[in-house]
C-alpha cells in the first residue's frame, strides 16, 4: 500500500474524521458503535434486522448494557445512524463484523452470517478500505475465508487495504467492565494492518494490545473462554462428586478462595450459557482435528458442562420422589431463565434445555424472569408469571436456575415451596425444603 494512502487512512482516523461501520448491532455491535460515536466518528450500523435499525434511529436501546440515553445523545448528534443496505459500506472508512458465529446441530462452526458480512464488503471494497473480523472463530478465518474473498476482485490485503482480527470481549450487564475499559488485542495481515486497526481502537478504547498476526489474535480468544469452559467443567464435576459424598460444594469453594495464589475460585451451575463459553470450545477443537490432534480434555469439559441440565432434571426428580411426587403431572416453576443474572439474554441458556427435559418427562412448566417477559418455544408463547403469584399458586417444586437480584428469596423459603436451587442463591437459608445443586 502506498504510504499516501496508508498516511490518509491513518489520518482520518487520528482527526476522528474516519466513517466507521458495524455490522451486526447486537450485544458486541451496539456498545461498540456506540463507542465510536462517543470518540467522534461518523458512525453508520447494519443490521438485517430493520426492527433494530428502527429503534436506533429513533435513539432506542434494545441492550441493557447501552442505555436509552446514550444512544439518543449520539443520535441527536447525528454520529450513529442505522440501515439495512449494505450498499452505503462503501462509503466507510473503516468496517467492523461483529455478527453470530453459532455452532451447527452437528458441533461444526456456522461461519454463515460471516460470509454473508464479508460478501457485501466485498461488493463495494474501495482502496485504503479497513476491515475487521470480531466475531468469535476458529484459528485461521481471518486469512483462510475472509482474506480470500476480499481479495477476489484484485486487491490484496495490506498493500491496497487493511485487514485484521479483534475477539470481542463483551460480559453483558458487567457494570465495570465494558467495551471502553476492557483491553483491546489487534492481529493484522500485516504490519500496516495492525497499526491502522490499533490506531482505530486506540480513539475509542483504553488499552490497545497489537499481536504479531490475525491467528494469535483468534487464538487468544479462543484461549480466554476455553479457560472458563474447562474450569466450570471441572467445578461441576466437583460438585456431582460432593453429592455423593455428602459434602457441601459451595462451603468447599468459599473456603478454597481463601488461598491468595494458586487458587482461582469457579461455580457451578446448570450448565454454560451465553454466546461464547459453551461454543468456543468447539471451534477450537473442531479446527485442531483437521491438524490431526485431538482436543481430549476441552471436549471432555464441554461433555461434563452439557450434561448438567440433565442432573438438574434428576435433581428435580429426586425433590419431588421426597414428597411421593413424580415428575409427570407436576406443576414445575423455573426461577430464572436467562443465561446469566441480571440480563436479558436468552442465548445458549441451560434453563431452555431444562425446560425442554422436564416438560418431556410430563412437567407442567412455568417460569418467573423480569428480563424474559415472554419466551417463544416453537409454535407456543410462554409468559412470564411473576414470582408472588407463581408461588401463591399449587407448585409442586421451583428450581432457581438463573439467581436474578430482583428475586425475593426470603419469601420463597418462606412460602415453604419446594426449591431446587442451582446457583447457591439461598446460601443464607437452611430448610428442609430446599435440595442444592
Amino acid at each position: 500500500m502506498t504510504s499516501h494512502t496508508s498516511g490518509s487512512t491513518l489520518d482520518r482516523i487520528r482527526a476522528r474524521q474516519a466513517r466507521v461501520g458495524v455490522i451486526g448491532l447486537g450485544y458486541v455491535g451496539l456498545p461498540l458503535a456506540v463507542e465510536f460515536a462517543r470518540a467522534g466518528f461518523d458512525v453508520t450500523g447494519f443490521d438485517v434486522d430493520e426492527s433494530k435499525t428502527s429503534q436506533i434511529n429513533a435513539g432506542k436501546s434494545y441492550i441493557p448494557d447501552v442505555s436509552e440515553a446514550d444512544v439518543a445523545t449520539e443520535v441527536k448528534a447525528v454520529r450513529p445512524r442505522a440501515t439495512t443496505d449494505t450498499k452505503a459500506l462503501g462509503a466507510m472508512d473503516a468496517i467492523d463484523i461483529c455478527v453470530p458465529t453459532p455452532l451447527r446441530k452437528t458441533k461444526d462452526p456456522d461461519l454463515s452470517y460471516v460470509v454473508l458480512a464479508v460478501e457485501a464488503v466485498a461488493a463495494t471494497l474501495k482502496r485504503g478500505q479497513l476491515v475487521i473480523l470480531e466475531s468469535t472463530t476458529y484459528p485461521g478465518t481471518t486469512d483462510e475465508v475472509v482474506q480470500p474473498m476480499l481479495e477476489a476482485k484484485g486487491l490484496k490485503a495490506d498493500r491496497d487495504f487493511y485487514l485484521a482480527f479483534s475477539p470481542e470481549r463483551v460480559d453483558p450487564g458487567n457494570p465495570q467492565f465494558q467495551t471502553k475499559n476492557i483491553p483491546k488485542i489487534v492481529g493484522g495481515a500485516g504490519a500496516a494492518s495492525t497499526e491502522v486497526a490499533a490506531a482505530l481502537y486506540g480513539a475509542t478504547v483504553d488499552t490497545v494490545i497489537p499481536v504479531s498476526s490475525t491467528r494469535v489474535a483468534e487464538m487468544v480468544k479462543l484461549l480466554e473462554n476455553t479457560f472458563r469452559a474447562v474450569n466450570i467443567g471441572l467445578v461441576n464435576e466437583i460438585a456431582l462428586m460432593c453429592h455423593k459424598m455428602d459434602i457441601g460444594v459451595w462451603e468447599v469453594i468459599d473456603a478454597a478462595k481463601t488461598k491468595p495464589f494458586g487458587f482461582m475460585p469457579f461455580y457451578p451451575g446448570p450448565g454454560l450459557g451465553g454466546h461464547c463459553i459453551p461454543i468456543d470450545p468447539f471451534y477450537l477443537s473442531c479446527k485442531a482435528r483437521q491438524t490431526g490432534f485431538e482436543c481430549r480434555f476441552i471436549e471432555l469439559a464441554g461433555q461434563i458442562n452439557s450434561a448438567m441440565p440433565e442432573y438438574v432434571v434428576d435433581r428435580v426428580s429426586e425433590a419431588l420422589n421426597s414428597q411421593r411426587k413424580p415428575i409427570n403431572g407436576s406443576k414445575v416453576h423455573l426461577i430464572g431463565i436467562a443465561y446469566k443474572r441480571d440480563v436479558n439474554d436468552m442465548r445458549e441458556s441451560p434453563a431452555l434445555d431444562i425446560l425442554e427435559l422436564l416438560t418431556k418427562r410430563g412437567a407442567e412448566v412455568t417460569y418467573s424472569d423480569p428480563w424474559v417477559p415472554e419466551l417463544k418455544r416453537g409454535a407456543h408463547t410462554l409468559a412470564s408469571v411473576d414470582l408472588p403469584k407463581a408461588l401463591s399458586g399449587s407448585l409442586d417444586c421451583a428450581v432457581i436456575c438463573t439467581d436474578h437480584s430482583g428475586f425475593d428469596y426470603d419469601a420463597l423459603v418462606k412460602s415453604g415451596a419446594l426449591i431446587v436451587d442451582t446457583r447457591n442463591a439461598l446460601k443464607a437459608h437452611t430448610a428442609p425444603s430446599i435440595f442444592r445443586l
